[in-house]
């Protein structure tokens, strides 16, 4: 049986709201398979950033665990956390938090310049990558100077640089209209095929949750299969 790519096992995590505690996460369980697409729904303010973040290493939870690749990624060393975070996992969010002062292609270059791939190396491969998602001519542009459907494929591209095994995306396409969001979200389904890389992906939008292999709802502090789910 292939090893998940990551697991997580009875995470819980609260948040203090004046003299009490506000229960977000209540005994999470979820194990994403390599190669493998689940889309995460749920009511507004029902915990979803927080799970991913969770499940990221981006915040800790109060009792449970997160595994990637089998390691308890709440369980290392700082530095230990952030290698293993940049070599495992790939992060978009609603909004593509690009560096304004960098290129396009400086800012998909970064994460493989982290890693300490050379530069030369580093900014071909993100060249490359973004001469696949639409952007070749546009790698030199900074930030404010592409559209927003630009800026977010260029996030996309940032994300997959590094040949991540998982992408975790907090409503990758919420702040894009129609025709972007369905553009973006259909590059994210082409890589998954194409380098086998999982998905983890917060929507609202149930059209794009439909595509996925699996959907899961985060209800009452806890993830519930769904069935089927209707566009």
């Amino acid at each position: 049986m292939t090893e998940p790519v990551l697991h997580a096992r009875a995470v819980t995590r609260g948040f203090q709201e004046g003299g009490s505690t506000l229960q977000v996460l209540r005994g999470v369980e979820l194990s994403v398979a390599p190669g493998e697409r689940i889309a995460i729904v749920g009511a507004s303010g029902s915990g979803k950033t927080t799970l991913l973040q969770v499940l990221g290493g981006l915040d800790r939870p109060e009792s449970g665990q997160v595994l990637v690749q089998g390691q308890d990624i709440h369980s290392m060393a700082e530095r230990a956390r952030c290698e293993l975070r940049n070599r495992t996992l790939g992060f978009v969010y609603q909004f593509h938090h690009l560096l304004p002062e960098f290129s396009a292609l400086e800012n998909v270059a970064m994460p493989l310049l982290v890693r300490r791939t050379p530069a030369a190396e580093a900014r071909a491969r993100a060249g490359a990558l973004l001469e696949r998602v639409g952007l070749g001519a546009r790698l030199n542009h900074r930030p404010h100077q592409l559209s927003g459907g630009e800026r977010q494929r260029a996030a996309v591209a940032r994300a997959l640089v590094a040949e991540p095994l998982l992408v975790l995306a907090d409503e990758p396409t919420g702040n894009l209209d129609g025709a972007n969001a369905l553009q973006v979200f259909d590059l994210m389904l082409e890589l998954n095929r194409d380098r086998g890389t999982s998905l983890v992906v917060v929507t609202h939008d149930l059209r794009l949750a439909a595509r996925m292999e699996r959907v899961v709802v985060l209800t009452d502090g806890k993830l519930q299969e769904q069935a089927s789910i209707a566009p």
